[in-house]
């Protein structure tokens, strides 16, 4: 549906650096990267604010030149950019001042009643919540049909107790409204929760993009599975791995400890260097020749296993929790 080819773009000394992506049509793409990345970048590059080098085909049309309001496209903005001197109602069927909308009477209704802001339609935007302010901001997008909706850090300004619920309207608004949603963000969990399929950004470059499940899971280089918090990165030499894959992670959760070493696991002698205990669970960091492993042990198996700082054991891991990168 979306599909984009060597999307370059200088702004001072920051550079968008020949991007290729495709956006199948009613899919939930998720642009996932630190603040600093160059996502709001793309965005609005997408959307005709800033003229680019490269493609930008919608559909079969080169939409690369188009200006922003040819595009069809719906732009929810961090901020929310509402109009203060209007009410919340003023707000949703701003569009229809400038653009024809079938059936307005029940596509409104059904907005106002699928984001559930029927008692803040007289109210102006200056008196909302940010989480009122931000579903009155995706209504006025949905509103004006667009054939693809962009949403820059939808969830940042919203309070941490409504965001499970916006992130599930969210989820709905791309079989509800047919439409097909790019959504740029650097939270893990709105990236797993929402995603069909994400690219992985830095520094102005997509390093990997593919289905959510494995992007997440089963990051191809070490940069993205640091980003994404992968902990224990280590050579696949430790455990005699060569092909598969350089190196290999572990879960902290799901490293075991044993006085006696086991045959059926990867086994390794080691040493407890450092303990720190949390509430349900302590962090353990232990030591098997130049690597240092971070565990975290529930409670009551830190009990049972006596685990003491300076203290010789075994590290154990199951081939079934080994994640090669």
């Amino acid at each position: 549906m979306l599909k984009v080819e060597n999307l370059f773009l200088q702004k001072g000394d920051f550079s968008l650096k020949k991007l290729s992506f495709a956006v199948e049509k009613n899919s939930y793409f998720v642009i996932l990267g630190k603040t600093g990345s160059g996502k709001t970048m793309l965005l609005e590059s997408l959307a005709g604010i800033n003229q680019i080098n490269g493609k930008i085909f919608f559909g079969e049309e080169d939409i690369t030149h188009l200006p922003p309001e040819k595009r069809g496209f719906g732009f929810v903005y961090q901020d929310f950019v509402l109009f203060p001197n209007l009410t919340v109602k003023e707000n949703i069927v701003f569009a229809s001042r400038y653009k024809q909308i079938l059936d307005v009477d029940t596509l409104f209704a059904d907005i106002i009643n699928f984001l559930q802001i029927e008692h803040i339609l007289e109210r102006k935007t200056t008196h909302l919540s940010g989480g009122e302010k931000q579903r009155v901001a995706m209504a006025r997008a949905i509103y004006s049909r667009p054939k693809l909706l962009l949403l820059d850090e939808p969830l940042s300004a919203v309070d941490p107790t409504f965001r499970n619920a916006i992130m599930k309207s969210l989820k709905e608004i791309v079989k509800r409204y047919d439409t097909t949603i790019i959504h740029v963000t650097h939270n893990f969990r709105e990236a797993s929760y929402l995603a069909d399929n994400i690219a992985v950004m830095m520094d102005g470059s997509i390093l990997e993009q593919g289905e959510a499940n494995s992007i997440l899971n089963h990051p191809k280089s070490i940069e993205v599975a640091q980003f994404l918090g992968f902990k224990n990165i280590f050579p696949s030499s430790l455990i005699h791995q060569k092909a598969e894959a350089e190196v290999f992670s572990i879960d902290p959760s799901a490293i075991l400890f044993s006085h006696t070493s086991s045959a059926s696991e990867y086994c390794f002698k080691c040493t407890i260097e450092d303990i720190m205990g949390i509430s349900d669970h302590y962090k353990v960091f232990a030591r098997v020749k130049e690597h240092l492993f971070f565990a975290k042990v529930p409670k009551h198996m830190f009990e049972k296993l006596d685990l003491k700082e300076g203290i010789k054991c075994f590290l154990c891991i199951k081939k079934k929790d080994i994640v090669f990168i």
